[in-house]
């Protein structure tokens, strides 16, 4: 089965509201093993909302429209789907009862224009709202077509979905898709598809798609099967062929995030850390404390920007500065030390970089970062040549910085 989701309302068009509708639709459609090869957003506009029925059904089963169900003349979703398969529309009692019902317990009355939300083809699927006043609808066509008419306010359709229109779809459908994903740090994208190349187009099924996200890159293996335990054992083979490749570069799975994965192996190894930061100006302190129960192993971080700041809180040396710089692997060291030290900690972490947009020169330009790692006597750097605006190599420097102390502490 195929289904487009259409998206109706001049707002989404102008960008006043963001779609969030359609990426909850295209998840649970995914979850249903229903495929889906376009989005459409359109204006509350009768001639572009038909012609987009129209182009839809061309490679569709079923569409899913949401927004258009209100009280309003622009409200006009469900008039279309009733246009578009030629058919009357009728008030439906029930639907007329809830919304007087709905409206004498909110003291209002029920206005004419309101009254439009309870009239439904014959012979359409009502679907209630419990969170509002406009039902939905499911309005068939010849040849087993079919529209879903869903509300637009979030809340509402939701609701109306799992309640109403997920068993509905599950009961037409004999697949289902499952997907895995696997999260990959310390290789960017391009490198990682290069590596894994040959496992992509080894296998049909499951598919895997990289993507990528600032300092970490994301594989989805995602199978269709009859059932979930079945799509699991498909995608299990080319699971083990990639970790065979990328090894430790994979850091995690499904909605997890590498600072909470850092901060679960401090906890559970108890490993007190304190952290030095310049130029990412408390980012790595600010993403590890977001983890609950971090406050057993999270002693201590400092933003140390100016020099002087390195000197009195870290112990960095004046000569180190002088001579090397604030921006160097020895001024990064020292910083490490110097904040285990200071919290007497195990693991002592620093960051010393430019970010710019200026401060750059010939011998460090911008981007140049380097992270010091401190643990338990023993002390490392790891030099950073990054490239984009500040946020991002303050965002990158964060992520290098956290998969070094994985990587270390592992």
């Amino acid at each position: 089965m195929r289904a487009e989701i259409i998206s109706v309302g001049t707002e989404l068009l102008l960008g006043d509201i963001v779609n969030t509708n359609a990426q909850f639709l295209a998840k649970e459609l995914a979850d249903l093993g229903i495929d889906m090869y376009h989005q459409t957003v359109v204006g509350d506009n009768e001639e572009r909302l038909l012609r987009a029925f129209d182009e839809a059904f061309k490679t569709c089963d079923i569409i899913i429209t949401t927004g258009g169900l209100g009280p309003t003349e622009d409200d006009l979703t469900k008039e279309m789907a009733a246009k578009y398969f030629n058919k009357e529309l009728i008030c439906h009692e029930e639907s007329y009862r809830h919304l007087e019902e709905y409206f004498k317990k909110s003291g209002m009355r029920l206005s004419e224009n309101n009254k439009k939300q309870a009239y439904f083809p014959k012979d359409a699927i009502i679907l209630k709202n419990i969170c509002g006043t406009a039902p939905g609808a499911i309005i068939k066509g010849e040849n087993n077509k079919a529209i879903v008419v869903l509300p637009g306010p979030p809340r509402e359709m939701t609701t109306m979905f799992k309640n109403e229109v997920k068993p509905y779809l599950e009961s037409l459908t004999d697949s289902v898709l499952v997907s895995k994903v696997l999260r990959i740090c310390g290789i960017g994208e391009s490198h990682m598809e290069e590596k894994v190349k040959h496992i992509i187009h080894k296998y049909e099924n499951p598919t895997i798609a990289p993507y990528a996200k600032d300092g970490e890159a994301i594989l989805r293996l995602t199978a269709k099967a009859k059932n979930e335990k079945e799509a699991k054992n498909i995608i299990e083979p080319a699971e083990n062929d990639i970790r065979e490749i990328l090894k430790d570069n994979i850091y995690g799975e499904g909605d997890t995030s590498l600072d909470h994965v850092v901060a679960k192996l401090l906890v559970d190894k108890n490993l007190k850390i304190g952290v030095a930061e310049s130029c990412t100006g408390g980012l790595l302190a600010s993403m590890l404390i977001s983890y609950p129960g971090i406050s057993k192993v999270f002693l201590e971080g400092a933003v140390t920007y100016s020099n002087d700041a390195k000197m009195r809180t870290l112990g960095v040396k004046k000569e180190t500065l002088d001579r090397f710089g604030a921006v160097s692997e020895e001024t990064a060291k020292e910083m490490a030390e110097g904040i285990a030290k200071r919290c007497e900690g195990d693991i002592g972490v620093s960051i010393t970089g430019i970010a710019g947009p200026d401060g750059g020169t010939v011998e460090k330009p911008v981007g140049l970062v380097y992270v010091g790692l401190y643990i338990k006597g023993e002390i490392k750097v790891k030099k950073l040549t990054l490239q984009g605006d500040r946020d991002r190599i303050r965002r990158r420097t964060t992520m290098s910085a956290l998969d070094f102390i994985r990587r270390e502490v592992k």
